[in-house]
């Protein structure tokens, strides 16, 4: 099989900065930081923040507005009400500020779906959007975007990306529904005497302010067990919090609109976003990406939707078999129910059908490492792709050295639990450039695109940069099929 590759490559940039808050564990130390502040004569606090804003200021376009922000927030350590001047305000925000490289580490992981607005786009082409996973100091891996357009003779080009991140505003889901949350406390193994006592405490329909009012009421009648039932409250709370919502600005580039981890459960990252362009039952469109939150320890798959990539509304998936990593949205219902591809056990490939996008209870095996390629693992490379001969499943295995490699399954159209080809070879392999980087031997792809007859893979090079693959579908499709009998599961 063919596969041509393009030389584009996307380079993580270090200058990529993005302003985050910053402040000491210890409430006694923000205390005396601010209090040395507070001492500067106004002069001071002027000749200061002048030099401040003159070194970090064009980093950022607002910068002023979040050294405001991030004063607010430590303002409650003040220890007087007296009036402060902006000047003194934005000093303090400054103190408690800092800068990250989001992606000085790592830019990787790609999904690619069509952008929602197709408007002044060349008649054969089409213009996208590319989400990637940027990870900076601490292997803090967060998601951010890139456009482009694929023209009529299949070449990809890359728009500019600004040179501004922004992350946007956070709104925690207002109400939560008492019933959906109890069964997530058990599936996480919260389920105890505390946090019984804590839900007892709820309305049918509660508020975050609610549950943190319930904890803290449990807490302080925990007389001696208050250390261990510490632990549960904070896992009922990292759960509330993994269900809420962001807003950007509808003047921000898509490039400089980031989702940074907000959440405990995120603490560590969002991974590997696996976008999809679903089209409902009625005709609607809407995007979702199935993700990895990760705390550092626990890892919990989260579903992401978006109608215009400005609002996006993040919550936790539910059910017995919501575990693991690489889990994959089908674009649409098959026989009205959801259907996704998953891999509960770290080794194989599975699918799962739900009447409800965010409850998944049951699981089927698709197929097994069965080629040398693939011995120590399988999962997917993002959402099947919907074509006239089955639904397309980019694949990635395992094998010696752990060594990635990515391959191809085909499956048929009305019962996607039946295998119908498979490639026994990869269809892409590290080759000399892309074998050295964060993690060696390594290609990996979170979704690609049919664009005319031809498939666009953009794919991850040894988890450092990203590139873009292309391969004839006609010669893809009839070399799937030609192993029908031989390879069937």
């Amino acid at each position: 099989m063919k596969v041509k590759r393009t030389g584009i490559i996307l380079k993580p940039d270090p200058t990529r900065i993005l302003f985050r808050p910053f402040g000491p564990i210890k409430e006694e130390r923000i205390v005396k930081i601010i209090a040395r502040i507070m001492a500067l004569t106004d002069e001071d606090v002027r000749h200061k923040i002048k030099m401040v804003t003159e070194e970090f200021g064009n980093h950022h376009p607002r910068c002023y507005q979040f050294f405001l922000n991030r004063f607010e927030q430590v303002r409650s350590y003040l220890i007087t009400d007296i009036p402060l001047n902006d000047e003194r305000k934005l000093l303090i925000g400054a103190y408690f500020s800092s800068e990250y490289a989001l992606e000085s580490a790592a830019l990787f992981n790609p999904s690619i779906v069509w952008h929602p607005d197709q408007d002044n786009v060349p008649e054969g082409s089409r213009r996208f959007v590319l989400s990637l996973r940027a990870t900076g100091e601490g292997h803090i891996s967060s998601l951010t975007f890139r456009t482009g357009i694929i023209d009529e003779k299949h070449k990809i080009s890359i728009d500019e990306a600004s040179r501004f991140v922004t992350v946007p505003d956070v709104v925690p889901s207002t109400f939560y529904e008492k019933a959906l949350f109890e069964k997530k406390i058990f599936e996480l193994d919260l389920a105890n005497e505390f946090s019984s006592r804590v839900i007892a405490g709820l309305e049918d329909s509660f508020t975050l302010s609610d549950l943190i009012e319930n904890t803290n009421f449990a807490l302080r009648q925990s007389l001696g067990q208050k250390v261990a039932n510490k632990s549960t409250a904070d896992g009922m709370l990292s759960l509330a919090k993994s269900n809420y919502e962001v807003q950007f600005a509808p003047d921000l580039n898509l490039s400089e609109r980031i989702i940074f981890p907000n959440t405990p459960a995120e603490l560590n990252g969002i991974e590997d976003a696996r976008f999809v362009q679903f089209c409902g039952e009625d005709g609607d469109t809407i995007y979702y990406a199935t993700y990895t939150a990760f705390d550092g320890k626990v890892v919990l798959p989260q579903l992401l939707e978006t109608r215009d990539f400005l609002h996006f509304k993040i919550s936790t998936l539910n059910g017995p078999e919501v575990s693991n990593k690489g889990m994959a949205l089908f674009p649409r219902k098959i026989d009205g129910l959801y259907a996704m591809l998953s891999r509960q056990d770290n080794e194989n490939l599975y699918i799962m059908f739900s009447e409800h996008l965010h409850f998944w209870y049951s699981k089927e095996i698709v197929i097994k490492p069965t080629f040398p390629w693939e011995y120590v693992q399988l999962g997917n490379c993002g959402s099947p792709i919907e074509t006239e001969a089955g639904w397309l499943v980019l694949t990635h295995g395992v094998g010696p050295m752990r060594k990635y490699n990515i391959g191809v399954i085909l499956l048929d159209l009305h019962d996607p639990t039946k295998v119908i080809g498979r490639l026994k070879e990869p269809l892409l392999s590290p080759d000399g450039n892309e074998r050295v980087g964060y993690v060696p031997n390594v290609v990996y792809s979170c979704g690609s695109q049919v664009h005319g007859r031809v498939l666009i893979i953009p794919y991850a090079m040894a988890d450092y940069a990203s590139s873009f693959a292309i391969v004839e579908l006609n010669d893809l499709l009839d070399e799937l099929l030609s192993y029908n009998e031989r390879i069937s599961v």
